[in-house]
């Protein structure tokens, strides 16, 4: 059996949902615009260039989910999905995930935009498994927190060891071992799996890449 972990912003999707996620709030008067707009665009420059603090994000992120009560922010959710998420999934990337879960293959999304935002958009691309930075949720409320190690760069690779131990497995108990990614920013994953791919690259990773020979995806 293989194992198959795919990012999910600009690579199984035509967007990025962590972006997407604030610009649907901001246009539904739940976030301002003056602030979190200039904010959200600069701290997706940082991600793009590798010098993203992961925790100054995440603050800026989850501040809005713990403003509101979990069925308020379920209402969104499903309003963003329709409007936002679905038609940012092509037929390449549905059948992608397709062919290798037809495969036997063990599939997981590992994502560093949080489980709340992306819970619903595993499901609806069919993927059993859901790696990503969790909200802290105390009392039934998120409280604006992160509960363990963000999924991000090497944080990923922290989360799928820890993932697969809980079932006495590693990356080495598979046949091979796949990750797709866009982002340069999941090298530390991508130079771990046997069969590292490419989706739609940024130009870092297109770079490493083409050094490497690894093989290069295009799908949206």
């Amino acid at each position: 059996m293989d194992l198959v972990l795919f990012d999910l912003d600009n690579t199984l999707l035509a967007g990025d949902s962590d972006y997407a996620w604030a610009e649907f709030l901001i246009e539904q008067g739940v976030l301002d615009r003056g602030h979190y707009e200039s904010r959200n665009d600069e701290f997706f420059r940082q991600y793009k260039a590798g010098t993203l603090d992961i925790r100054q994000f995440l603050a800026f992120q989850l501040a809005p989910l713990a403003a509101h009560d979990r069925a308020q922010l379920d209402r969104w959710h499903a309003q963003f999905m329709a409007e936002k998420i679905m038609p940012m999934i092509g037929a390449a990337a549905r059948a992608l995930v397709e062919r290798h879960l037809g495969a036997g293959s063990l599939c997981a999304i590992v994502t560093a935009t949080n489980s709340f935002i992306t819970g619903p958009i595993a499901r609806a691309f069919g993927v059993p498994h859901l790696i990503a930075t969790e909200p802290e949720v105390k009392d039934g409320r998120f409280t604006g927190g992160v509960a363990g190690t963000p999924c991000f760069q090497a944080g990923k690779v922290e989360r799928v060891r820890e993932w697969l131990a809980r079932d006495g497995l590693g990356l080495d108990s598979f046949a091979e071992s796949w990750f797709y990614s866009d982002s340069a920013n999941d090298l530390p994953l991508l130079e771990r799996v046997s069969r590292p791919v490419a989706v739609d690259p940024d130009d870092r990773l297109r770079r490493v890449a083409t050094e490497r020979g690894w093989p290069i995806l295009e799908i949206h």
